[in-house]
């Protein structure tokens, strides 16, 4: 299978919608594609944080909606994940009628007022019928692609692109034991009464034969780090497994390598933010993957 990169001299100038902490920088570089000029839209002052103090050079836009896009020179390459709270099969089924996930409809209006040579958008699995609204409105087929193949979690995503050339990536045969760290601070065990009341909730799980079991309990030795959506509920991994006979949550870092970001990538605002951001973020991997494999030029 032939991997393409970018070939030309001169960089991409680069727009990304609801930007977050800038995993599409992350995954640009990655990939080995040369950025001029990196735009970002968002309005999270922690995610914008974290953003700043990795990529200074990013001139963020603010909120998507009142973006002028007349000020912008020619655009090459348009990205984004739009909130998918109202998509989400874990959220209430609210889709188009969510305002957050109308937001969509400004990655839309990007792409016909700027008219980029490339974009790509990734959202959540979601009903045939809304998936279809989405595929409509870009003229692409989706591809569906599980962050399992290259990292430790299973994340099963969808991506809207006209990149050409993208496929899947083979498996890298990553799994939770290797991305847990050796030493971990007493902040992240949990106490006796906590580990009682997830061998509970894991016990009534069981027997319903609900999918939640999954969810509390895990160890290392797992094949796979189990999640829910994007990982995440309430700021709080949903990843527990044993270390030493103790019960305990994911760290950070080790939230990042399931998002196959750098180690403390995050580090610039609180525990409760990074958990939070990371879990609205992107696979980086599966997203440089798409850039490597594809042909920007």
């Amino acid at each position: 299978m032939a991997t393409t990169t970018q070939t030309n001299q001169e960089g991409l100038n680069v727009l990304s919608l609801f930007d977050g902490m800038s995993c599409g920088r992350i995954a640009l570089e990655r990939a080995g594609i040369k950025v001029d000029s990196y735009y970002a839209s968002e309005i999270d002052k922690y995610a914008m944080t974290v953003a700043k103090a990795n990529w200074p050079e990013n001139i963020n836009l603010g909120d998507v909606q009142h973006i002028n896009y007349q000020m912008l020179p020619q655009i090459d390459l348009v990205i984004g994940g739009s909130p998918c709270q109202g998509f989400s099969f874990a959220g209430k089924q609210l889709n188009f009628a969510d305002p957050r996930s109308a937001l969509f409809f400004e990655f839309v209006h990007a792409v016909r007022e700027l008219k980029p040579k490339y974009f790509m958008l990734e959202n959540v699995k979601m009903k045939k019928e809304h998936l279809q609204v989405i595929t409509e409105q870009l003229g692409v087929e989706p591809i569906l692609i599980n962050s399992s193949l290259v990292s430790a979690q299973n994340r099963q995503r969808y991506y809207w692109t006209n990149i050409p050339g993208v496929t899947q990536s083979e498996d890298k045969g990553i799994v939770l034991a290797d991305i847990i760290q050796e030493s971990v601070s007493d902040e992240f065990f949990y106490s006796e009464k906590s580990i009682a009341y997830m061998e509970r909730g894991n016990e009534k799980w069981q027997q319903a034969g609900d999918r939640r079991a999954d969810r509390y309990l895990q160890t290392p030795e797992k094949e796979k780090a189990f999640t829910l959506t994007a990982n995440f509920h309430k700021g709080v991994p949903y990843n527990y497994f044993l270390d030493e006979s103790a019960y305990r949550k994911l760290t950070p870092v080790e939230c990042e390598r399931l998002q196959t970001v750098s180690d403390n990538y995050t580090n610039h605002v609180s525990n409760t933010q990074r958990y939070k951001m990371l879990g609205n973020g992107w696979t980086v991997d599966v997203i440089s993957h798409i850039f490597k494999q594809g042909t920007l030029k």
